[in-house]
């Protein structure tokens, strides 16, 4: 009898020290159970985005396979982590307490402290001096800002809808005042989700079953029943202060690793005009490709057209450079 996916992968969660006294991040890791050597062009680290936690995005089995499953069966070392705030990880103090009491937490300068925790205990863990990187949304900033600070350590960036300067409020602002955090809910995901598709196209790229799918994962056990859920506000804060003020929180050029970018026609929250201008400053990276994907969103990856995405990465992080 063949084997199943799960049947064929090993998979460790640990929770590793942050920094920060008392915070504590979400680490998973996927391998098959024949892995048994390892090396830095065969490991890779995922983090997410501003508002849900890497861990019920990129390890969500849709079809009977999360990507994490994918990259596993290929033969990569994979972990993700969530950072504090999100997911699994420690909450900080300031999310029990009502928003108003405090300023918006997790800005990005402390995000990309926890990404170097993670990224310090893969390296660790597998001894190897480098890993690949794989950032969606928010996750870009991190892991370009990470990897243009510890160019010694990073193989390859994955850049899924790389955030850059924008001209309008980012969709998680929905202005006034901010506190510590934000409570999103689950009967307004969705159409966050597939705004700006057409109504003809929204059930073939997303099946409903799909978003049902990564709803319970992503609402479940959050502390406020099962359809709401706790963001920390510093990546709102950033946008207002930095991407929306002409300031970038990471500069392209200082990438000294090949740099893939991948963005889906429908994106609205990080628009194509963005993809192009941070891959028209990769002037450092030995080579660069952009990947456009038709008919997907910001969350392409958990689409109908999530293949593609996975075979442009799979293609990248396979080929080797000539000597």
């Amino acid at each position: 009898m063949q084997k199943s996916i799960a049947d064929s992968i090993i998979s460790e969660e640990i929770m590793i020290p942050s920094d920060t006294a008392g915070i504590e991040l979400f680490v998973r890791n996927k391998r098959r159970s024949d892995l048994v050597r390892f090396s830095a062009e065969k490991t890779v680290l995922f983090v997410a985005g501003s508002t849900y936690p890497a861990s019920t995005s990129f390890d969500l089995r849709l079809d009977g396979v999360s990507w994490m499953d994918h990259l596993a069966q290929q033969g990569y070392d994979v972990y993700l982590v969530d950072v504090r705030g999100y997911g699994r990880s420690t909450r900080p103090s300031e999310m029990e307490e009502p928003a108003s009491d405090n300023q918006p937490i997790v800005r990005t300068p402390v995000a990309v402290r926890d990404v170097a925790s993670a990224a310090a205990f893969v390296r660790s863990r597998r001894s190897v001096d480098r890993i690949n990187l794989i950032g969606w949304s928010w996750g870009t900033t991190l892991m370009s800002r990470y990897a243009s600070e510890n160019l010694a350590h990073v193989n390859k960036l994955v850049l899924i809808a790389p955030q850059w300067l924008r001209t309008n409020p980012s969709a998680a602002d929905s202005g006034g005042p901010l506190g510590a955090y934000r409570v999103v809910e689950r009967s307004a995901a969705k159409s966050r989700w597939l705004n700006g598709v057409p109504d003809d196209k929204k059930n073939a790229i997303l099946p409903p079953a799909w978003f049902d799918a990564w709803a319970e994962a992503t609402f479940a056990n959050t502390g406020l029943g099962s359809d709401k859920l706790r963001a920390p506000n510093g990546t709102v804060q950033d946008s207002r202060e930095y991407w929306a003020s002409g300031k970038p929180l990471y500069d392209p050029s200082l990438l000294t690793m090949p740099v893939l970018i991948v963005h889906a026609d429908l994106d609205r929250d990080c628009p194509m005009d963005m993809a192009q201008t941070v891959f028209s400053k990769l002037s450092a990276a030995p080579y660069r490709r952009w990947i456009e994907i038709g008919d997907g969103t910001h969350s392409v990856f958990m689409e109908k057209n999530r293949w593609q995405v996975f075979a442009a990465v799979d293609g990248f992080l396979d080929e080797r450079m000539p000597a």
